[in-house]
Order: structure tokens, then C-alpha cells, then sequence
């Protein structure tokens, strides 16, 4: 199900000097809001948490999403190259899952150790929020990635999506309709993190049981599919 070949192209394009510095950018502002908030503030258990929810989950981790997981396919289907992959004796399922690993690592390097990383800046990990936002960052990571590359495989303006998923969806509408939040991963993301940190650190819309399920559901749901439309593609030769 994992093919080096396809994840070391696949590296190499997500990780090319442009897209590099993209992915740079959001991960070194958010450690300089931390030393700069530090600096004025303290260590403070709330600053914390409202720095680490409003900047890295709510905005950081979802745009790396953004970024990664339509990456990771939509230019080589737009551009065509993605012709000379499938021309290869591999599994169509089999890129996808490939692409979807490392979309997820590079997600999770860029948004989670920023993260953790911040937190620590903010107050040393008191109330293990540092920790709590972390794994919020790593397991929305998983689901941000699979629907983004779902995303990437089945529209040419899957970036156009994502962002508008991410930015008005889970940071507009879920900010002012409560009922939009049951379905955003950033709600199901700091689910997980409330059970981590310290009692009233981290609040979540939707609890334990239906974020868990909503998560797995969801990346599940959009691997598959998108491992089917990545096999409906016909090659010239294959009509």
C-alpha cells in the first residue's frame, strides 16, 4: 500500500523551493507571536491557549492542510504529469494512500512541532496546553490531509475549496452558527485536546466519542474516494 517511489516524487514536489517557503512562513510567525506575546504578557495559562486555538489551530494547521494535501496531487493533474504515474505498474489506491502519508507528514512537521514549540515559548507547557494543542495539531493533520487530497483529486480549484472550507467554513460560520461546528475538524481536532489538558484550557464543541468517529469517518471516507476517482482516470492507451 506504500510506495517509496511515488512518496519520494511526491516529497520532492511538496518540498520544492516555492512551496518550501510557503510552508515556512505560517510555522515561523506563529513562533514569533509566542516570543513576542511571552515577552509582554508572561507565562499565562489563558494567552496560551488563546494563541495556540486561535492562530495555530484555527489558521496554522488547516492552510499547511491546505497546502500539503492538494499538493501532494492536483498539479499533476493539472498540468497532465500525472499520466507518467499512472503509466507505472502501481495501484491507483496505492498512490493515493502513498500521497496521503506524506501530505500527513509534512502537515504534521510544519503545523505540530511549531506548535508544540510555541506553547512551550507561552508557558512552559502549564496546564499541558503545549501538549494538548499538539496532539490537536497532529490528529487534525490526518483529516485535513485526506479531505484536502480528496480535494486535489477531484477539482481543478481545490485550493480555492480548501481555503474557503478552512477560512469560512470552520473560522466564519463556525464562529457564529453552532451548529456548523459539529462539523469541522478543528472542533474535533481540540475534542481530543480537552481531554489532555487541564480542566477549562481547551473547550470543544463536540464531544469525545462523535469527534473520534468523525475523524476516523472522514479520513476513511475520503481516501477511498479518492482512490476511486484516481482510478476512474483513463489513460489514452487504456480507452
Amino acid at each position: 500500500m506504500y510506495d517509496p517511489t511515488v512518496a519520494r516524487l511526491t516529497y520532492r514536489a511538496l518540498l520544492g523551493r516555492r512551496r518550501a517557503a510557503i510552508l515556512f512562513v505560517l510555522p515561523v510567525l506563529l513562533v514569533a507571536i509566542a516570543v513576542a506575546v511571552r515577552a509582554f504578557a508572561g507565562a499565562d495559562d489563558g494567552v496560551a491557549s488563546g494563541v495556540l486555538g486561535g492562530f495555530a489551530i484555527a489558521t496554522m494547521v488547516p492552510l499547511i492542510g491546505v497546502i500539503a494535501g492538494t499538493g501532494a496531487i492536483g498539479p499533476e493533474i493539472d498540468d497532465g504529469s500525472i499520466v507518467y504515474l499512472l503509466a507505472k505498474p502501481v495501484r491507483r489506491p496505492t498512490i493515493i494512500f502513498t500521497k496521503l502519508i506524506v501530505a500527513v507528514a509534512v502537515t504534521m512537521l510544519f503545523s505540530a512541532l511549531p506548535t508544540f514549540v510555541a506553547g512551550l515559548i507561552l508557558n512552559g507547557n502549564g496546564g499541558q496546553i503545549a501538549v494538548a494543542y499538539t496532539i490537536a495539531a497532529l490528529v487534525a493533520s490526518i483529516a485535513y490531509s485526506a479531505l484536502f487530497l480528496l480535494l486535489g483529486t477531484v477539482s481543478r480549484h481545490a485550493v480555492v475549496f480548501g481555503l474557503v472550507y478552512a477560512l469560512v467554513w470552520e473560522a466564519l460560520f463556525g464562529s457564529l452558527v453552532p451548529g456548523a461546528r459539529t462539523l469541522s475538524v478543528q472542533q474535533w481536532s481540540l475534542s481530543v485536546a480537552e481531554k489532555v489538558a487541564g480542566e477549562g484550557q481547551v473547550t470543544s464543541d463536540v464531544g469525545l466519542p462523535l469527534a473520534t468517529a468523525l475523524l476516523i469517518g472522514v479520513t476513511v471516507v475520503a481516501t477511498w474516494y479518492a482512490g476511486q476517482k484516481l482510478r476512474a482516470l483513463k489513460l489514452a492507451g487504456e480507452e
